[in-house]
């Protein structure tokens, strides 16, 4: 959560707050507040009514609740854990308060007969219903009146920063606010807040710090609150704008105009055993118009797996070779860059393109080699990792960069390989493909500065995949099932996954699976493959799989992306309750290449959570990626599904993709008038959203 300034003058400094030293200063930067005004944007995520007392006697277990009365007794009781016991009555009944942690001077405030009013949630416990840790405080008389009259805010917190100390000191800079001592800016124009009755940004913020009662909190729970939706606009608003200076500014650089290709698209398709489908020629000449404009063209192509992207890149990448130009084409790992490679190298090297492969683990003279062929620019389609993007790598004349599965990237990788491009002052045009398909609600936030492409049709002659669901307990009847399959002169994948960010673990697991499986099936032939193998390893295993030299090959998800065998139709996938959906899309597509009717097995363990039935279910009732991005959106949330490292999107404070979609469209709107008729305005929106973090928004 980025920092924010909410006036043109300097920032007021958290120390103007009474009880702020140096200390919690520093501890409230852990949230991201470094100023009154962020400590102002700071929201609670949920409120609690303590504006009245319940009594005792009417306390439901799960019930959160003000409750007041009178000590009976406190006794320290020793079971499992030390805890101190409080016995509280009212007029209708009595409960008990536990505490874990406690002093003596704590036990020595409940003396029998002392009021006490408290809040916490009921449970059922040893002695009846408990309270366990309540806050509470001692009461003078028992007509004390209550001193909520709002509902009490609960803001996401860190460790050292209680509710109270937080609640202390957004009091006290709401007080600054409303004496005017803390100058607000109102950043969107006041015909907009009439036009969409939207209230002011005062207003607004001294509502959802400070509730009333009365509120309907079933609005404010699902973020329906006109005051919530002011704030959900202003921020998605200011994301928009963030894609759209930034388009801006990419474009602001030129790029060479590429002029529509004659010859080498033509030989290029000549070569081919099939014919491009409408929607693969549809995107081409998409691609085509944009390379022929004097700006740097910035598309994104979503194809579901098997749609034919790589033909796609190819295709635009003869464009941009028959004009002279060099082409960069990067993929996330070392197998899908190898696998593209190869495809592209036998697609351009017999029509006269010299093709250069550098990746992470190029050492020696093949490296030294490569780098002189892509300075030179005897290389003319250069295929990598993230290795391309390195210091010692120079382009000749690159006027386009190809970028696969980008959501895999860290930004600062993306954008180092597009600044390598520049050339006399211009920039090499982008092309960004992806086989996850990316939901409407989220490509137009996440990717609003990008042109969108759809390849929405499959090449002819794939098969439909049959999808099940199995608990591991039948774990033999699926080792039977790739027996039976492979006798019949199929192929089939067996993925190993395992929770643990650990690639040595996941290998592991990888080589006891192949290693059980051999044992189990020693009449099949059984290869490995995993993110540990060296590269040459890794592509002799490959190519004697395609070769059909392998019959069943075990792997963990680094097979996901970039392999093709049309023989293999069956696959089954370990623990798939481990992964998400977009990922589960993408292995299962290793299958059903063919006219071969395929299977994929997801084999559980049990018991499964109500998420992860959730899931299974979803693969198990479709085949469409679009439709299987929408749910996986819904279970996952924006941020988890696009990545840690994507994108401002996991930034959001108050707005929600899923829940707010019906608001894009009019952010979009709002986001052309303001960047046009309020061109001031913009610069302020997006640093009190974003601050420093709007370069992760940066594709």
């Amino acid at each position: 959560m980025p920092g924010s300034t909410i006036n043109a003058a300097e920032p007021l400094a958290l120390t103007r707050l009474k009880g702020v030293g140096p200390k919690l200063a520093e501890q409230l930067q852990r949230l991201h507040i470094n100023s009154i005004a962020d400590l102002l944007f700071h929201l609670p995520f949920r409120y609690e009514d303590r504006s009245r007392i319940v009594p005792i006697g009417s306390l439901q277990p799960g019930q959160s609740a003000v409750l007041q009365g009178a000590v009976r007794s406190a006794d320290i009781v020793m079971g499992k854990r030390r805890s101190l016991l409080v016995k509280l009555h009212d007029n209708s009944g009595t409960l008990s308060l536990r505490f874990y942690h406690f002093s003596a001077a704590q036990k020595n405030q409940f003396k029998a007969g002392n009021l006490i009013r408290c809040y916490g949630e009921a449970r059922r416990g040893a002695s009846g219903l408990e309270i366990y840790h309540p806050e509470y405080h001692l009461l003078e008389s028992g007509d004390e009146a209550l001193p909520e009259a709002c509902l009490t805010p609960v803001y996401p917190a860190t460790e050292g920063i209680s509710q109270p100390r937080l609640r202390q000191l957004m009091d006290q800079a709401l007080d600054m606010l409303q004496a005017g001592e803390l100058p607000m800016t109102d950043l969107l124009p006041l015909d907009w807040r009439a036009r969409w009755r939207l209230p002011g940004l005062e207003e607004t913020l001294l509502f959802l710090h400070r509730p009333p009662a009365s509120v309907q909190q079933h609005q404010l729970a699902s973020g329906q609150h006109p005051a919530q939706r002011r704030l959900i606009l202003e921020e998605l608003l200011a994301h928009q704008l963030s894609m759209q200076r930034l388009r801006a500014g990419i474009q602001a650089q030129g790029a060479p105009a590429i002029p529509p290709a004659r010859e080498l698209p033509a030989a290029l398709l000549r070569g081919l055993p099939f014919t491009p489908t409408g929607a693969q020629q549809r995107v081409v000449a998409e691609i085509a118009v944009d390379l022929a404009k004097p700006l740097p063209m910035l598309r994104l192509v979503q194809g579901d797996v098997g749609s034919g992207k790589t033909l796609v890149a190819a295709l635009a990448a003869a464009q941009v070779l028959e004009a002279g130009f060099q082409v960069a084409l990067m993929a996330p790992t070392e197998i899908l860059a190898e696998q593209h490679f190869v495809n592209l190298g036998r697609w351009f090297e017999p029509l006269g393109i010299n093709c250069a492969w550098l990746g992470g683990k190029s050492r020696g003279k093949a490296r030294t080699q490569s780098l002189e062929q892509i300075s030179s620019g005897e290389a003319r389609m250069i295929i990598g990792t993230h290795a391309l993007f390195q210091q010692d790598v120079h382009f000749q004349r690159l006027g386009l960069v190809i970028i696969d599965e980008q959501h895999r990237f860290g930004v600062h990788q993306r954008l180092s390989l597009k600044e390598k491009g520049h050339l006399d002052g211009l920039a090499p045009h982008q092309l960004i493909m992806t086989a996850t398909p990316i939901p409407r609600t989220l490509a137009m936030s996440a990717y609003a500065e990008l042109d969108t492409s759809i390849i929405d049709e499959l090449p002819p002659g794939r098969s439909p995949i049959q999808t099940v669901a199995i608990p591991d307990t039948r774990r033999p009847e699926v080792i039977m099932r790739v027996d039976n399959a492979c006798r019949e002169g199929a192929q089939a994948y067996w993925v190993c996954t395992l929770i643990e960010e650990s690639e040595a673990l996941q290998c592991q697991a990888a080589e006891l699976t192949a290693q059980d499986l051999r044992e189990s099936l020693p009449h099949l032939r059984i290869g490995l493959v995993h993110g540990r193998l060296k590269a040459a390893e890794k592509a002799a295993v490959m190519a004697a799989f395609k070769a059909h030299e392998l019959d069943l090959l075990v792997a963990t998800t680094v097979i996901e992306v970039g392999v093709d065998v049309p023989n293999s139709s069956l696959m089954i996938i370990e623990n798939p309750e481990r992964l998400g959906l977009a990922q589960l899309h993408q292995l299962r597509g290793r299958v059903g290449r063919g006219s071969v009717r395929s299977s994929c097995v997801l084999l559980y363990k049990t018991p499964l959570g109500f998420t992860s039935k959730q899931r299974l279910q979803v693969m198990r009732d479709s085949q469409d990626g679009f439709y299987i991005a929408e749910q996986d959106l819904m279970i996952r949330g924006p941020g988890e599904m696009l990545g840690t490292r994507q994108t401002g999107l996991q930034l959001l404070r108050v707005a929600d993709l899923q829940r707010d979609a019906d608001l894009i469209p009019m952010v979009r709107e709002m986001a052309e008038q303001l960047w046009y008729q309020h061109r001031n305005q913009v610069d302020p929106l997006i640093l009190r959203w974003l601050g420093d973090a709007e370069r992760f928004a940066a594709v």
